[in-house]
């Protein structure tokens, strides 16, 4: 007597090995979440997301970087007021910033 095996099913749970924020994504797919990671199923290890936005990196204390969630707009503004862009330059010279100390070394 031989015994049939639906594979359907089976066919259903290897195309969809990865499973990430409700969602389910086959081996290989790549897609972006919301926080503008690039995300990867890597099956049998997981979902493998990577941030897909560049960042500055040297920038004044008084400031601070704001990803907007779903263009990945990066934008540099001030930490007391978000509201206002970060505009560094000869007139808001801020001591703790790293190239200002730079600069004054090689100037003295």
């Amino acid at each position: 007597m031989y015994k049939y095996l639906d594979t359907s099913f089976l066919l259903c749970v290897l195309s969809a090995l990865c499973e990430f924020e409700g969602r389910h994504y086959s081996l290989g797919e790549t897609w972006m979440d919301n926080a503008c990671m690039q995300c990867t199923c890597l099956h049998p290890v997981g979902v493998g997301c990577c941030e897909t936005v560049h960042r500055p990196v040297d920038f004044p204390a008084w400031c601070e970087v704001r990803v907007e969630p779903v263009t990945c707009k990066v934008f540099l503004v001030q930490t007391a007021d978000p509201r206002l862009p970060c505009s560094p330059g000869e007139a808001n010279r801020d001591p703790s910033h790293g190239s200002l100390q730079l600069h004054q070394q090689l100037e003295g």
